[in-house]
Order: C-alpha cells, then structure tokens, then sequence
C-alpha cells in the first residue's frame, strides 16, 4: 500500500502566545522587506509591536532567531502547497508533474516577490541550518510518497526506489538549490518555465521506462 506523504503540521499554541509570536513574525518580514536582514533590529520590531525588546527575546532567542523564523514561516508555506499535492489522488506520472512544477515554481516566486526573504532563506541553506535540513527532509519525504505510489500498480518501473528518488532531487537543482535559483534572475519566468517543462518529462520518462 503507498504511503502517504506526512504534510508539516505546526504544533499547537495557547491562542495568546501563538498571535504574539506570529504578529511579531510579520513585523519581522516586513522589516525584512525593506531594509534587509542585516538592519533589522529586535528593538525596532519591538517597538513596533507595542511591547519591550525583553518580550520579543521570550519568544525569540536572538535577532537571528527572529530572522530565522521569518524564514520557517516561508518554508512552511512551501510545504504546505507541495505537501496537498502529494496527498492528491492524481495519478503518479500526473501528480509528480505537478509537484516538480510547483516546487519549482515556489523557488522563483520566493526569489521575484521577496527577495529579501528568499535571500535569507538562501544563506541559511547555504549554513546548513537544523531548520533547513528538516525542510529539505519533508519536501523529500513528499517526493519520495510519490515516487512510491507510482509503483503501485504503475506506471513507474523503477529498479532502485532510493536511486530513483536520488535522481529526480538531482535533476531538480538547478531549479530548487536557492544558489542556482538567484543563478537564473536574468531569464524570464517564461524561459526557466520552458527549461523546467524539459526536465519535468525528462524526469517522468525515465521513472516510466525504467531507466534508474
């Protein structure tokens, strides 16, 4: 029986503590946003939130804490549009389609509608952060689910699961791996759309022939 990709689930918060924290999660973006990771400050968010740098820090460790949060925020979003996609009754070959193409998608969208963010993002991969790596581990989870559903009854024919799932993850850099992403500002969404649209089949072609 295929399993189920697991889509993240927050942990529940007492309603105060969870308003708090995400009202100053927000004010945190926007700070983002406009000057950048490196000018925001705890007592600038703080002020703006109507309370004293002491509270921000009961929910938050440091400015890099708070920074990173803004970050996990953006993640969860990822994975929560992508995980829907793998819990979908499509088809494999259709669904995993769909999931290279919003994966993608998501990246390029972080990089043209918030770059700060998507920046921020890009350094706490780069640094290989807890949070990240869970990330990562979740949005290969999902693609593992369907790699898997496609073998029950078809249509993939896979000879190794893991390599298969290897496989596709690899093919995907260029359009994931924030590096690569910020790489491709210069083409036009229209253009890495194309490129992607190449690898997407690429990819299903392979996993249905057999082929890894």
């Amino acid at each position: 029986m295929a399993r189920r990709a697991e889509t993240y689930r927050p942990p529940a918060a007492p309603p105060l503590e969870d308003r708090v924290q995400a009202r100053l999660v927000a004010i945190a973006a926007e700070h983002i946003r406009r000057f950048g990771p490196e000018r925001v400050t705890v007592v600038a968010v703080a002020r703006e939130a109507g309370m004293s740098h002491a509270n921000v820090y009961r929910f938050f460790p440091s400015k890099a804490g708070l920074v990173e949060a803004v970050v996990v925020a953006w993640t969860r979003s990822v994975e929560m549009a992508l995980g829907d996609i793998a819990n979908a009754p499509d088809p494999a070959d259709d669904k995993l389609e769909r999931f290279l193409t919003a994966w993608a998608k998501a990246q390029r969208d972080g990089l043209d509608r918030d770059p700060a963010i998507y920046g921020a993002y890009a350094t706490f991969w780069e640094g290989r952060r807890d949070t990240i790596t869970a990330h990562r581990a979740r949005l290969r989870s999902f693609l593992s689910a369907i790699v898997d559903e496609g073998l029950e009854p078809g249509p993939f024919r896979i000879r190794d699961e893991e390599k298969a799932v290897a496989f596709v993850a690899d093919a995907m850099q260029r359009f994931i791996h924030p590096a690569l992403v910020m790489e491709t500002r210069d083409l036009t969404r229209a253009q890495v759309e194309a490129r992607l649209s190449v690898m997407a089949r690429v990819v299903i072609r392979t996993l249905v022939s057999g082929g890894v």
